[in-house]
C-alpha cells in the first residue's frame, strides 16, 4: 500500500458517498457513521482535539428520501448536480439481481463522476460499488477488486478491468485516486485506509480501536469457496468434473478422470484447462483444500487425519498447499472460522466474548 504524506488543511475533506437504488444500506450507513467519527469519539491519547477531518454527504442523482436494495429509505442530502466540487467519492455496495448489472442506467451519475475525477477527487467503491465506477471507463487498464461472488460478472460486463478479488484493497491510478475495496466487510479496509492518508494512521488506529474494526491482512483468499467453472459447454470435461467432485480423495484422480473420458492425456489436459482456467491438478488440490476448509470448520479432526481424509499422505505437504491457497496455515484457519465456543448452544453466559482459558 503506497505511503502519503498527510495532508495539512484548514477546511475538512469533503466526502460523497453515492446513493443509488440497488445500494445496500448497511455498507453506505456504516462508512458514513465511520468517516464522522472524530465527532463522536474523543481525541486519540496525546492528540489535541481538532476539527473533524471529513465531512460526509449522501449524495445521488436527486434530494429527498431513496429506497435503497433492502427497501429501507435513506435521505440523499444533495444532489450531483448542485455539487461542483469533492475531494473523495464512495460508491457503497450494491445488490444485483438475477439479470446482473444493467450498464447505462445511470447515465447523469456517471458524467459526474467522471467530471469530479478530472477535478482532482478520489473515486472509491466499496465491494460491488465498482460496477457503477466502471461505467466511466476511467478503470479499463488497471487493477482493481470487487466482492469474489461478482468477480465472474465483472469480469463479463466490464473485460478490460484488471480484477483482483482476492485482494481486499487496490489502489490505482496515475495519483492513486482509483480505490476499490473488495468483499463485503472490506469497507473498513476501505475507510481506515482514507483516514490514514488524510489524517494520519494514528487517527486511523484510534478509530479502529473505537469501533474494535480489524484490517483483512491477510487476504480475501480464506473467504473464497472454490467452484469449479461449469459452464463451459464441454460435456466430457463436465462429466469429468462430476466424478471428480465426490471422488477427489482418491488415489489419482486425475489419471482416474483421463481414463474415463477415453481422451489422451495431452488432449485431456488442454481441454480441461481450457475449459476451467485450470489444470487438472490444480483443480483436485482445489477440491481437496475446500473439502478440507469444511473439516476445520466443523469437525475435532487434527490436521494429519484431515490431510489424510482429503487425499494427501503426507501431512507436511498438505500443510504448504492449505497455506499456499488460503494464506492461511490449517490451524489459523480453524482459530478464524470455527463457532467460538461462547457462541455454541449451551455455552456459560460469563463466557460469552473470552475463551475458556481466559476465564479467572
Amino acid at each position: 500500500m503506497p505511503r502519503h504524506a498527510v495532508a495539512t488543511r484548514s477546511e475538512p475533506f469533503h466526502v460523497s458517498l453515492l446513493a443509488i437504488p440497488e445500494a445496500v444500506v448497511s455498507t453506505l450507513s456504516g462508512i458514513f457513521d465511520v468517516m464522522n467519527a472524530f465527532a463522536m469519539m474523543p481525541p486519540p491519547p496525546g492528540m489535541p482535539m481538532q476539527t473533524p477531518p471529513f465531512r460526509v454527504e449522501i449524495v445521488g442523482a436527486r434530494a429527498g428520501p431513496l429506497e435503497l436494495a433492502s427497501h429501507i429509505p435513506v435521505t440523499v442530502q444533495r444532489s450531483v448536480a448542485a455539487l461542483d466540487a469533492t475531494d473523495i467519492i464512495i460508491v457503497p455496495s450494491v445488490l444485483l439481481g438475477p439479470e446482473g448489472w444493467r450498464k447505462g442506467r445511470y447515465p447523469e451519475l456517471v458524467e459526474w463522476l467522471t467530471a469530479m475525477h478530472a477535478r482532482g477527487a478520489l473515486l472509491c467503491s466499496a465491494c460491488s460499488g465498482i460496477f457503477l465506477l466502471a461505467e466511466t471507463g476511467l478503470f479499463d487498464g488497471v487493477d482493481a477488486t470487487v466482492h469474489f461472488g461478482y468477480a465472474r460478472t465483472f469480469a463479463a460486463t466490464f473485460p478490460q478491468v484488471r480484477i483482483h478479488p482476492e485482494h481486499v484493497l487496490v489502489v490505482s491510478g496515475r495519483q492513486e485516486e482509483l480505490i476499490t475495496s473488495g468483499a463485503s466487510m472490506t469497507w473498513h479496509d476501505l475507510v481506515l485506509y482514507l483516514i490514514a492518508r488524510h489524517a494520519g494512521s494514528t487517527a486511523a488506529q484510534a478509530v479502529a480501536r473505537f469501533f474494535a474494526l480489524q484490517w483483512h491482512q491477510d487476504g480475501l483468499a480464506p473467504y473464497i469457496v472454490f467452484e469449479g467453472r461449469n459452464d463451459h459447454g464441454d460435456l466430457a470435461i463436465q462429466a469429468a468434473q462430476a466424478w471428480v467432485g465426490t471422488h477427489f480423495a482418491v488415489a489419482n484422480p486425475v489419471e482416474e478422470m483421463i481414463r474415463r473420458t477415453g481422451l489422451s492425456e495431452r488432449t485431456f489436459k488442454r481441454r480441461f484447462a481450457n475449459a476451467t482456467g485450470l489444470s487438472p491438478l490444480a483443480y483436485v488440490q482445489r477440491l481437496r483444500i475446500e473439502d478440507a476448509k469444511r473439516r476445520l470448520e466443523r469437525t475435532e479432526a487434527s490436521v494429519d487425519e484431515i490431510s489424510w481424509q482429503v487425499g494427501y499422505e503426507e501431512p507436511a505437504f498438505f500443510r504448504r498447499l492449505f497455506k499456499r491457497v488460503t494464506g492461511l496455515t490449517p490451524g489459523a484457519y480453524r482459530r478464524r472460522f470455527r463457532i467460538p465456543d461462547y457462541a455454541r448452544p449451551g455455552a456459560a453466559p460469563e463466557q460469552h466474548g473470552r475463551r475458556p482459558a481466559e476465564a479467572t
